[in-house]
């Protein structure tokens, strides 16, 4: 019967077969810094639910000549979009930090394209000027923790790590 001998993981440790490599540090600071973004994220959504009691006066100024009921459907759709996306924003950073922890390179990929999209968003955002200051005080640190979780997770050990072999 074939057995395969065990592999040299990071730093010359030995891995046997059916062993996980340890986790370089690289991976674990990028680890990290996602679940910072998830709990950055989390605050800036409950800080946006804070300020809902605006809304209806904002979409009354934008749209002086909506009635009654197109204003509150306009609130209630506004509620709802503000829910869905930060809740879905929230859930892919802790999604993102699991599978890579894991060493799934898809992950790796997944993230570096969410954070090119959160990018040009951000360019939007900036071009538009539409968004409050604090609000785009929390999009640009989120934009910096994702900076530094796209190094992190492309540095070249980080890069072995999602390489090896599953067993």
């Amino acid at each position: 019967m074939y057995e395969p001998y065990p592999s040299a993981g990071q730093n010359g440790q030995t891995v046997e077969p059916g062993q996980r490599p340890p986790v370089p540090p690289s991976v674990q600071t990028a680890v990290r810094l996602m679940y910072a973004g998830a709990a950055i994220s989390a605050i800036t959504f409950i800080l946006g639910l804070t300020s809902l009691g605006n809304l209806k006066h904002a979409i009354r100024t934008q749209h002086p000549h909506y009635t009654n009921s197109q204003v509150n459907t306009a609130v209630n759709s506004s509620i709802a979009l503000i829910v869905i996306v930060g809740l879905i924003g929230i859930g892919l950073w802790v999604w993102m930090a699991w599978a890579n922890k894991r060493g799934k390179n898809w992950a790796r990929i997944t993230g570096t394209v969410l954070f090119a999209l959160y990018t040009l968003d951000m360019i939007l955002a900036l071009s538009v000027q539409s968004a409050a200051a604090a609000s785009l005080v929390g999009s640009f640190v989120l934009w910096l923790i994702g900076l530094g979780t796209v190094i992190m997770l492309w540095r070249r050990e980080s890069s072995e790590f999602f390489k090896r072999p599953l067993y």
